[in-house]
């Protein structure tokens, strides 16, 4: 049985953690607060509900963000570059991750982290055409991702 070029060899979901769907409940409480006070229960309990499902679907949305290598790309969010243009690969730990997205910075970079990961995979980008230098790929498995295209690219 043979895999489809398009199926994914790795796929990765960075979904918000725990501590931010706590943090975000606090959100409708402090409205609701806010307004009970001064306006009828019921608009303070509507506003507070709508600003609980407001921040329910910002933090899905945000988390839905994938990583995906596949026979013919790696994916990061919604940018795609084909492996054929993909060189070196290394996994990073937090402090290589932080000084390549922070002093260390080629401008030029494609950067898709998200502040709750602290792992990351640099990929070099070898097409004559791309300015784009590098990719820095936020992950929470740094090791397995890089292996992943590392094992893509070894295939050809």
């Amino acid at each position: 049985m043979t895999r489809d070029a398009a199926e994914p060899y790795y796929r990765e979901t960075l979904g918000v953690p725990v501590g931010w769907w706590v943090g975000a409940a606090a959100v409708p409480v402090v409205v609701w607060w806010s307004l009970v006070l001064a306006a009828p229960g019921w608009f303070a309990a509507g506003a507070a509900l709508a600003v609980a499902v407001a921040v329910a679907i910002a933090l899905v949305h945000y988390g839905r963000a994938a990583v995906e290598v596949t026979n013919l790309h790696l994916r990061a969010g919604s940018a795609r570059v084909p492996l054929a243009y993909c060189g070196r690969v290394e996994a990073l730990d937090a402090a290589q991750t932080r000084a390549l997205h922070g002093p260390q910075a080629d401008a030029r970079a494609f950067f898709f982290l998200r502040p709750y990961l602290s792992t990351a995979v640099r990929v070099e980008i070898t097409d004559p055409h791309d300015p784009t230098p590098y990719w820095l790929v936020g992950t929470r498995h740094a090791a397995d991702l890089a292996d992943a295209i590392t094992a893509r690219l070894a295939r050809g």
